[in-house]
């Protein structure tokens, strides 16, 4: 028996609704909101505001790129947490709605979850290589920084996790403070592609066991900033590149000393990435490298699957749905809903 779910994703600012049938992406659309960006960061009220815009649309574009009827849905998987409330709740209420109106069930969908999930999305013309349990995933994004043991689909253990500001915010908050725009992880990604990684020594925090701080590093690299600024105010401009390298190459180090730590403590050496952060072409770089050296099998999501989507809220609720695992209509968002 086929199964068709369509997933709907609106966690942060942006708007995405995918089909999957059987485990396979039929569709992946999402609505950007670039009204952000003056801003330096996400506004959760313009955020809900334009989910509100965007929802019908891009639901309805997926479907018609799917080839699919609305009539042909088995069940709508929606992202209940963790994330902004008003975005979450745009979601959540389109999703009862149109279950209501085509009598079929709807399945709450953890945002973190899902996207370690993303690693088991096929596509109809391309097949990828996907992780066997149990398996180590590195979950990086602006929110979160974890390491967790993936036992199934549907049970994952954290290990590890940041004890303040996640990978993502760090690279946001000190992109802001070199004047660069939001969100600034990617630039500094491009940046450091040009630039000496060793150009600049940055602090590690000390951390005990498998958990991640990266709030000493943020501060560590204002105040650094602030000194040299003192001694050339042109010191940023023309150091930029090596700047932006030195920085990336502290945070991705963090990230994989903690991953090796894992993979010693626990034996496990399937080694996975997920989240936005996991878009970084430094962290993919780096893991491979290690990948080589401690005989790791390693799974990395495309890039389209890194970032917020639908897809990766579709799978999840493909899972769920052959357990039978569905939400009652009385389900609420949830701002802080961990795995």
């Amino acid at each position: 028996m086929s199964v068709t779910i369509l997933g709907i994703e609106s966690s942060c600012d942006d708007t995405s609704a995918a089909v999957i049938r059987d485990g396979v992406m039929y569709s992946n659309l999402t609505a950007n909101q670039n009204v952000h960006i003056a801003y330096g960061g996400v506004v959760p009220e313009l955020a809900s505001r334009a989910h509100q815009a965007n929802i019908v649309p891009v639901i309805d574009q997926a479907l018609k790129e799917a080839g699919i009827e609305v009539s042909e849905i088995d069940a709508i998987a929606f992202t209940r947490g963790p994330g902004l409330l008003g975005s979450l709740l745009v979601g959540t209420s389109f999703a009862k709605g149109l279950a209501i109106a085509r009598n079929i069930p709807i399945i709450e969908v953890n945002h973190l979850q899902a996207h370690v999930l993303a690693l088991f999305i096929r596509e109809k013309k391309s097949e990828r290589q996907i992780p066997e349990f149990p398996f180590l995933c590195l979950l990086v994004s602006g929110g979160h920084t974890q390491i967790l043991v993936v036992k199934d689909f549907l049970e994952m253990e954290i290990i590890g996790k940041t004890t303040d500001d996640a990978a993502g915010e760090a690279f946001d908050k000190c992109a802001k403070v070199l004047g660069l725009p939001y969100p600034g992880g990617p630039v500094i990604d491009k940046l450091a592609a040009t630039g000496q990684h060793d150009a600049f020594q940055f602090t590690k925090p000390i951390v005990p066991e498998l958990d991640f701080s990266f709030s000493g590093l943020k501060t560590n690299f204002l105040y650094f900033l602030r000194e040299e600024m003192k001694k050339d105010s042109e010191f940023v401009k023309l150091r930029m590149n090596d700047l932006a390298a030195s920085l990336q190459h502290t945070i991705i180090s963090i990230l994989i000393e903690k991953l090796i730590k894992a993979s010693e403590l626990t034996g496990i050496k399937n080694i996975a990435l997920a989240g936005g952060v996991s878009a970084n072409s430094g962290l993919r770089s780096t893991l491979r490298d290690t990948a080589k050296v401690r005989d790791w099998n390693i799974f990395i999501p495309a890039i389209g699957y890194t970032t917020d989507n639908a897809a990766m809220i579709a799978i999840t609720g493909f899972f769920k749905y052959i357990r039978n695992d569905f939400s009652s209509l009385d389900v609420l968002p949830s701002a802080r809903y961990g795995i």
